[in-house]
């Protein structure tokens, strides 16, 4: 089958985009099979592109590449400096590449144009970021035992590192994990999301254009239950980092111990925003909006569920209301539009579905209205929640997409019991002028993130992560580095005449 050529919107021309190929030890490949997959654009749900559908036979062939290349090639044994050489270049050609990379993400997710330029340019950051890091940072520590003994710490890379990546916020979701694995010296084989080929495949390119050696990247696409199982499973993987639903973080850390594999998980969010009467509402209401009703709704730290003072619930409703009937929703190439569609049909229906259980549940339902130009596209509009309580299944359970729970509470005591009372623990949001109940509540608040009068703030230093069923383990800034992409190796050097026992030497007295 011939590709098909994809008209997204007015504002943009027509593109003819290549079908996708796996990326094994610098060649791109078909996979073995001979097996494609079709790519949906979710706006016109056409089909964009196949993908080549990489199987436990080409995953073999990709680990086998990363562990070459790591054992027997120059990764290993190469200097900083040279190293960062390349992912330096590999930033520099993001920044060359950010408006077709912006273009190629829009088209795959759905996410709006002026969002994914944005989240483009963070991901040329991660490499810059890292590169920083590992020649500034990453060194070890001395530990001197009077004149006996000189103990010294180094950090060695692990090897070949599986990285699975969402398709929420694919090239900046990859980059992140990509750019510390191999700047520590490792060796990668990334398992893109199905949903979203486009914009990892670029990022091969890039990769292929900055020269790095056979096999220190490679990019198998295909499905979580064959090329991503093989991938966990396979005992030369040093460790997998996985970004995305919780059931299936819990099953890759199950099938990662029979080879007691290093895993790190970021995974689902509940996350509380919790306005106290005394905030500054103008501000609250920014950050609410902005926080579940960008990059459309589909974010792990999204603030599903909102809490509100009930002195100024009323208020705060009403607003919410005016906000989500003008939020523009339409075409994701079209640089005004703030809300575009659902990833795919199933996540549609399942948050369709959801809304549908809020209504049983008791919840009033507030939605903005999808234009009438684009209803072929997978649009869930800004919807409210309203009257919501926090046992209802639409306030435990992540709906990841463009759906707010409002709910109301009347002490500080009641908002930390109702924001705790979740299986999630990724972020939180706390909103009030008192500092001191400001700084209580963050603490109090179950959750690996807190941001205090601001929204999702992203800060490359801090570690990342949740607790409970929101994750294990943290990655950013020198967590990831230390914590993570490399393992500590100790090493004691003798100074001086120690005493050291002598098992089985005979006396003098005792020699022939």
């Amino acid at each position: 089958m011939q590709n098909q050529t994809v008209s997204i919107g007015i504002q943009t021309k027509s593109k003819h985009i290549d079908d996708v190929k796996l990326y094994i030890n610098g060649k791109f490949m078909g996979a073995l099979s001979g097996a494609t997959f079709e790519n949906i654009n979710p706006f016109k749900n056409e089909v964009i592109n196949k993908i080549a559908e990489g199987r436990e036979e080409d995953m073999k062939l990709a680990i086998k590449a990363a562990k070459d290349a790591f054992e027997r090639g120059p990764w290993g044994t190469m200097k900083i400096e040279e190293r960062m050489k390349y992912i330096n270049r590999i930033a520099d050609l993001i920044d060359e590449d950010i408006e077709e990379i912006a273009y190629l993400e829009s088209l795959d997710t759905g996410l709006p144009i002026s969002q994914t330029k944005k989240m483009t340019a963070r991901a040329a950051e991660n490499f810059r970021f890292y590169a920083r890091m590992v020649q500034t940072k990453l060194h070890g520590e001395s530990f001197p035992v009077d004149d006996e003994f000189i103990n010294y710490t180094v950090y060695k890379p692990l090897g070949p590192i599986g990285l699975i990546t969402p398709w929420n916020a694919p090239f900046m979701l990859e980059t992140w994990k990509v750019a510390p694995a191999l700047a520590t010296g490792n060796t990668v084989i990334l398992k893109p999301a199905e949903l979203s080929p486009l914009t990892a495949d670029r990022l091969a390119k890039i990769i292929d254009k900055a020269g790095l050696p056979e096999g220190v990247f490679n990019i198998v696409h295909g499905f979580g239950e064959t090329a991503g199982a093989a991938l966990v499973a396979h005992p030369d993987v040093k460790a997998i980092s996985f970004t995305g639903e919780t059931t299936t973080g819990s099953i890759i850390i199950k099938n990662s111990a029979d080879t007691l594999k290093k895993t790190s998980m970021e995974l689902g969010g509940k996350s509380p925003l919790i306005v106290f009467d005394d905030a500054d509402l103008d501000r609250a209401l920014d950050a609410a909006v902005w926080g579940i009703f960008s990059f459309n709704g589909e974010r792990c730290t999204a603030n599903s569920r909102v809490f509100l003072h009930k002195n100024i619930k009323d208020q705060f409703v009403e607003a919410l209301k005016e906000r989500v009937a003008n939020i523009k929703i339409g075409d994701p190439m079209d640089p005004s539009t703030q809300l575009g569609p659902l990833i795919e049909k199933d996540h549609f229906n399942k948050v369709k579905q959801y809304i549908e259980i809020a209504k049983e549940e008791g919840c009033k339902v507030v939605q903005g209205i999808v234009p009438e130009e684009v209803s072929a596209g997978n649009f869930v509009p800004p919807t409210l929640l309203l009257n919501a309580k926090n046992d209802m299944r639409v306030c435990q359970e992540e709906i990841f997409g463009p759906v707010m729970a409002v709910i109301e509470f009347e002490t500080e005591e009641e908002a930390i019991v109702l924001a705790n009372d979740v299986r999630y623990g990724l972020a939180g949001y706390v909103w009030t002028n008192d500092l001191k109940r400001a700084h209580r509540v963050a603490q109090a608040v179950e959750a690996g993130m807190l941001w205090i009068n601001a929204q999702n703030v992203r800060d490359l230093r801090i570690p990342f992560g949740g607790t409970k069923d929101s994750g294990i383990g943290r990655e950013g800034g020198h967590y990831a580095i230390f914590e993570f992409y490399t393992e500590p190796k100790v090493i004691h050097v003798a100074i001086g005449d120690h005493y050291i026992p002598q098992f089985g030497k005979k006396k003098l007295s005792e020699q022939p």
